[in-house]
């Protein structure tokens, strides 16, 4: 591993290619913090994908990436005479002691669940109005209910064990199935099952499962059987029956690692 002058040295080495960059590239020169927004929620999936895949080249990569875009939006900033990229990280050291006052203070606590109530309490001293303030509006839905449920439960808005929140669960699947059994409008069915969605998040975080991770390893499970099938079918699939279908799909679930 590199010494901690090493990795002086190459973040140093990024903010000069940065600053020439910015200087000589025409497209760099060309782009905006607003420009920059969509490429960088990419380079983020990419990451996040390379994660999944347990791919340390892939992750190692994409940090590189997030990276140059951390600094160019600090690039950009200065240049408007906003901020360099030297107060955004004395930014976050600061924001970092100040809510660990269980290692920079006299705090004490006794355990993970206190170090977070610790911090979302902190951040309502700083100025924040409610706790799910800082909860992107432009999360993905599942994420940002999985964040929700989170940070509330840090004041004690929290079922008490899992059994309740199973029954919430199927309390919930009940409505749906009466809104639609009787014919209920679009817009009440649709708020049921967000209902049951919200309420299986929960019951997953008490459960120890996070829900996005959960689904999306599903959907590469998913895709994958799928593209067996269009692999292996002895015709187009449109000719095929569901259960010739359905028969490579069991073929699919018994390779390994499927």
């Amino acid at each position: 591993m590199n010494s901690y002058e090493a990795k002086l040295e190459a973040f140093g080495r990024l903010l000069t290619i940065m600053d020439e960059l910015r200087e000589q590239c025409p497209w760099d020169r060309k782009q905006t913090v607003e420009s920059l927004r969509n490429l960088t929620i990419e380079e983020t999936y990419e990451l996040a994908d390379a994660i999944l895949s347990s791919d340390f080249k892939g992750i190692k990569e994409e940090i590189g990436d997030l990276m140059l875009h951390m600094v160019f939006y600090a690039k950009i900033a200065a240049e408007k005479g906003e901020f360099d990229v030297a107060d955004a990280l004395h930014a976050i050291c600061d924001k970092l002691v100040s809510r660990h006052p269980h290692i920079y203070g006299d705090v004490e606590v006794n355990g993970e669940e206190d170090v977070k109530r610790n911090w979302e309490q902190l951040k309502l001293k700083e100025g924040k109005k409610s706790l799910l303030e800082g909860v992107p509006n432009s999360l993905p839905a599942m994420v940002k209910a999985y964040r929700m449920q989170e940070k509330t439960k840090q004041v004690g808005f929290e079922w008490e064990n899992t059994e309740q929140v199973w029954a919430k669960v199927e309390e919930e699947l009940g409505e749906l199935q009466e809104n639609i059994r009787t014919n209920a409008p679009a817009h009440e069915v649709e708020e049921e099952f967000g209902d049951v969605l919200f309420s299986l998040v929960n019951y997953a975080r008490f459960i120890g499962v996070d829900p996005e991770t959960a689904l999306e390893k599903v959907n590469r499970k998913f895709k994958s059987r799928f593209e067996y099938i269009e692999s292996n079918a002895p015709k187009p699939l449109q000719e095929m029956t569901l259960e010739e279908m359905d028969g490579l799909w069991n073929e699919a679930k018994g390779r390994k690692n499927k």
